[in-house]
């Protein structure tokens, strides 16, 4: 059985559209896209009048570099998100195919499949916020296409072991997509899903340049997986996803200084994660920091509203979680710079003094 198998037949059959830039390469006058024959007033850009490459093969190959995949293996897009959305609406039929998540966890698998009309079916993480692969596996329907796991996971950040992954992907060859979220795997200590990717053909990764990369501005992400899923998504994929001023700031951001700088970055966070980890439960009004494999931790507070809101007021903000279940009395706190920390801190400590 091929992957393609599980995707939605009509979205097989799709002829897709065919943009201008992919129909014809080189030439001297480009008279074929309906473009500006002149660049923009101003200092836009000099090539800004010209609709970009939809999978700039430079940008592919950099992140497949960067990944450690080929280049066939790699879509790149707006976001995680738009590669949640393409994979919501290629392998899942509105009304009879549903997703599988295991909340708490990020909200946009379950918004993609509600949009497209498939059914969301939850296996709650344990109560420690840990995977529970065994009930995972036992709870999955027929109607389950995709398999979304988050690893490190939003808003917790507990990492899914390798070997869980594994023993997920041999259980649902033949059933199911299983998608691997990896958008802050820089920050945890363990090996990407993405050595899996050439045993499993229905196994997927999400990677990120928002996170350690520092481009949540650009909009860059990809997924990694077959390449006949990749070929299948660019089929219903917009025709020029990727701006040319987001494509060139990945580039720069990928060459070997700026992944050097990235790298230092990296370890001055986990530094500091620790750091956190270990003040905050010394603060009054803190009852337990989650132990976390990325850039933030999940605090848990005797009244997680009033600290919101005194911090709010200190000019410090942060991410209020207690819509998620398990987490009515936790915030989350990205990992700042040293400064931002030790003023996160202070702040902490007065807002509980004054209480």
């Amino acid at each position: 059985m091929s992957v393609l198998d599980l995707a939605r037949v009509d979205i097989r059959a799709l002829a897709p559209y065919s943009s201008a830039r992919m129909e014809a390469r080189g030439g001297s006058v480009a008279l074929n896209a309906n473009e500006s024959p002149w660049p923009p007033p101003g200092d836009a850009g000099a090539a800004l009048h010209r609709y970009p490459d939809p999978q700039p093969a430079v940008l592919v190959q950099r992140l497949a570099q960067t990944y450690g995949v080929r280049a066939e293996q790699v879509l790149v897009g707006r976001g995680s998100d738009e590669a949640i959305d393409l994979l919501v609406r290629a392998f899942c039929r509105a009304g009879e195919d549903a997703v599988a998540i295991s909340p708490p966890t990020f909200g946009m698998y379950a918004v993609c499949a509600k949009v497209q009309g498939a059914a969301v079916l939850e296996i709650p993480l344990r109560a420690d916020f840990t995977l529970d692969a065994d009930t995972l596996l036992a709870r999955l329907t027929p109607a389950v296409r995709i398999v979304f796991v988050c690893s490190p996971n939003n808003p917790t950040g507990a990492l899914v072991p390798l070997a869980t992954i594994e023993r997920l992907a041999v259980v649902l060859r033949g059933q199911a997509l299983l998608i691997v979220d990896e958008a802050y795997t820089e920050f945890a200590d363990a090996p990407s899903a993405a050595t899996l990717l050439d045993r499993y053909e229905h196994l997927g990764v999400l990677r990120t340049l928002s996170k350690a990369w520092a481009l949540a501005g650009a909009r860059i992400g990809s997924l990694l997986a077959a390449p006949e899923v990749i070929a299948l998504l660019r089929r219903i994929m917009a025709p020029y996803p990727l701006p040319t001023p987001c494509v060139d700031a990945a580039l720069a951001v990928l060459q070997d200084g700026g992944a050097a700088l990235v790298r230092e970055r990296i370890a001055t966070v986990r530094g500091e994660r620790t750091r956190l980890a270990a003040a905050l439960p010394s603060l009054p009004g803190v009852r337990a920091v989650l132990p976390s494999q990325a850039n933030f931790l999940a605090v848990r507070f005797t009244d997680a509203a009033t600290v919101y809101a005194d911090l709010l007021r200190a000019g410090i903000v942060v991410r209020d979680i207690r819509r998620y279940p398990g987490l009515a009395d936790a915030l989350r706190i990205s990992i700042g710079t040293p400064q931002q920390n030790d003023a996160l801190l202070a702040a902490l400590a007065a807002c509980r003094e004054a209480a």
